[in-house]
């Protein structure tokens, strides 16, 4: 069934948008071996593990593409960094690739849009109502669908005085140092301080971790500017802004390097509280200075001089119209002085903001722009307007927007999706594994889930009804596409069909040391529009079948003595295995501590939810969760802003 959250219509970009984590509300419980400041940490989608040097490949399976099975071991931060610095030679792969397949195509020059709102002003343009409208764009015949933008964004100048330090302890709200800002007509302010001097740091105190609050005074429609730089000393310092009451606004780990920035739209005229710490040292409670989880292993916080710039103003945002079709598969990038870049639906909702370049793991054959400050992309599910919006920066910018139709549309070949449980050889260099690896069949991981080679068959059989339940039969029944058509084969009935032109394939089986990849799942790509149509995914059964209480992401820690065990395991493999798939679908990972469940949220603490265990926590019983694809916001780790319709981002691309 199709799912849906309350319309979200936010005609702004300042509303915490930050990468790599945005708050969340009412985290559920961590892992209870973690401190209460990693758990923080956590829930706030700010990553706790040693972080790679800046642009370094970071240790273990890129998260944006596996189920991980502990997230205090991703170093999410890292991998955004990384991914970042790749993106530049896979656009070049990927050019080269597109230039080969329809050189008339990719020879096609974009059509250049001036922006029409007047130099060193802004206003005319900043939300959707507003929004310039380009047309004759489009994926229609006599249309274009590739656009430059020009344009620049003018935000009203405020000045930055130097201001004191307020004195140590000022690590707590209830201790902030009032920076000013509010009272009278001071609306900026720059203040040189230092994580480490106070009586919890390292050096100076009792070693928990220290912190410092600021107080802002900041008025309703303004946006609140909060930035770090760190030009000596080794401190990578994380950003946190905090309401009067504790509640967790904004954060922000990386921009741009390793210091920090958050753009907060003000909803209502207040106080507002700014926390700098050093990433691995954030505050398990903003009312208690020495609520940190002290040193850190093997993550000690880093110390050292730092500077906050803090304003709050006025802010340029622009917004521009383009028509689409349903199932126009967008794309866009920026580059010049905006690192912000999202798209909003015809309702209009934000549908995907991004201060990040993912686009590294889209796979080469994606025709989808790539490279820049930021990238995002979109597959429309219904036709009318829709809105690219920039912001962010201060000056020129250049936005490239490209749309295309799915590529089985109208063509005769039906993308099949291949389950494979007998086993497989694989190259799991794809996943940055170590090349061919051979990983075991279904059949040898039986006994550990209490069943024997006698419910084989019947467990295959269940995992393939519920594969076509998540990925066809509901796909189907949403009404969205009534082109939309997949089959879906499997190796105890049909022929092994990988290799096959418009085959995609996940392998069922196999251990993380048999793989050499240390994940429960990962895909080969996030593939919006699905261009490539033979990948592969991999569902590792070694952490699923792990003793009972082991880990969150073992089936048997949610099965008693009034399970279904066959059909639990049945039901937690279906949905695990249509999470691959979903994305080399073209989906990203969902947030697993929102209000609905969704095939694609990531795990965690939230494996009992993406395996559809119900309000008793025991799977196989009656209240069990039918887990379905829809809409759900997205995982604050991964740094994107706004609603990711799972369901109608692969309805489109999976077409005949």
């Amino acid at each position: 069934m199709r799912r849906s959250i309350a319309t979200v219509s936010v005609a702004v970009l300042g509303l915490a948008l930050m990468a790599p984590g945005a708050a969340q509300a009412e985290p559920k419980p961590a892992p209870t071996e973690l401190s209460p400041a990693d758990q923080a940490s956590l829930a706030a989608g700010v990553g706790i593990a040693p972080k790679a040097p800046y642009g370094a490949k970071p240790k273990g399976p890129n998260p944006f593409l596996a189920e991980v099975p502990d997230p205090a071991k991703v170093d999410y931060s890292g991998w955004v960094n990384y991914m970042k610095s790749q993106s530049k030679a896979k656009a070049a792969t990927r050019t080269k690739a597109k230039e080969a397949k329809a050189a008339k195509a990719a020879a096609t020059p974009a059509v250049v849009v001036d922006e029409d709102e007047l130099p060193g002003t802004s206003g005319g343009n900043d939300i959707p109502v507003n929004a310039q409208r380009i047309t004759g764009y489009g994926t229609g015949s006599g249309q274009f669908s590739k656009i430059r933008i020009l344009g620049s964004l003018d935000n009203e100048t405020v000045a930055t005085p130097t201001v004191a330090p307020a004195p140590e302890d000022d690590g707590s709200i209830t201790l902030a140092g009032d920076t000013g800002i509010g009272a009278g007509t001071r609306r900026g302010a720059v203040v040189n301080s230092q994580i480490g001097d106070g009586p919890h740091g390292r050096q100076t105190g009792d070693g928990s971790n220290d912190f410092d609050f600021f107080k802002i005074t900041a008025q309703a429609g303004k946006v609140l500017t909060i930035q770090t730089a760190t030009p000596t000393g080794p401190l990578d310092t994380v950003l946190q802004l905090f309401a009067p009451d504790g509640t967790l606004l904004a954060v922000n780990d990386d921009f741009g390097g390793f210091d920090s920035k958050i753009t907060y739209r003000v909803p209502a005229t207040g106080v507002f509280y700014a926390a700098v710490a050093a990433y691995g040292g954030l505050p398990a409670d903003p009312f208690d200075s020495g609520s940190g989880g002290g040193i850190g292993d093997p993550t000690p916080p880093t110390e050292g001089p730092y500077t906050l710039t803090t304003t709050v103003g006025g802010v340029d945002e622009d917004f521009f119209a383009i028509k689409l079709k349903a199932g126009d598969v967008l794309g866009a990038s920026v580059t010049g002085s905006a690192t912000y870049l999202t798209v909003y639906d015809t309702v209009p909702r934000e549908a995907h903001g991004s201060r990040q370049d993912a686009s590294y793991i889209y796979p080469v054959d994606s025709p989808l722009p790539a490279g820049g400050n930021a990238v995002t992309d979109y597959v429309a599910t219904k036709a009318g307007w829709h809105y690219v919006g920039v912001a962010s920066g201060s000056g020129a910018y250049d936005i490239t927007v490209e749309a295309y139709r799915p590529v089985l549309q109208g063509a005769k070949p039906v993308q099949t999706l291949y389950l494979d449980f007998d086993g497989a050889r694989v190259n799991t260099g794809v996943f940055g594994g170590a090349g061919n690896r051979d990983l075991s069949p279904l059949a040898a991981f039986l006994t550990s889930w209490g069943l024997t080679r006698a419910d084989e068959d019947a467990l295959i059989d269940a995992v393939v009804a519920g594969v076509t339940e998540n990925i066809k039969r509901d796909l189907e029944e949403s009404g969205l596409n009534s082109k939309f058509k997949i089959k879906i084969a499997n190796s105890k009935d049909n022929a092994d069909t990988w290799g096959k032109a418009n085959v995609s394939r996940v392998v069922v089986g196999g251990t993380i040391d048999e793989s050499g990849v240390d994940t429960i799942g990962i895909a080969q790509s996030i593939d919006p529009g699905n261009f490539e149509t033979e990948e592969t995914a991999l569902v590792l059964l070694d952490v699923l079948s792990s003793p009972a209480d082991s880990t969150p992401a073992s089936l048997n820690t949610y099965i008693g003595p009034e399970s279904n065990r066959l059909a639990f395991v049945a039901q937690g493999l279906s949905n695990v295995i249509a999470h691959e798939a979903g994305h080399f679908f073209g989906n990203f990972h969902t947030d697993n501590q929102d209000e609905l469940p969704n095939l694609m949220d990531a795990g965690g603490t939230g494996f009992g939810t993406l395996f559809g265990v119900g309000p008793d926590g025991v799977g196989g019983t009656a209240d069990d969760v039918d887990v379905d694809f829809g809409d759900s916001t997205f995982l604050p780790a991964e740094g994107f802003t706004g609603i990711e319709d799972t369901l109608g981002r692969i309805v489109f691309g999976v077409t005949s």
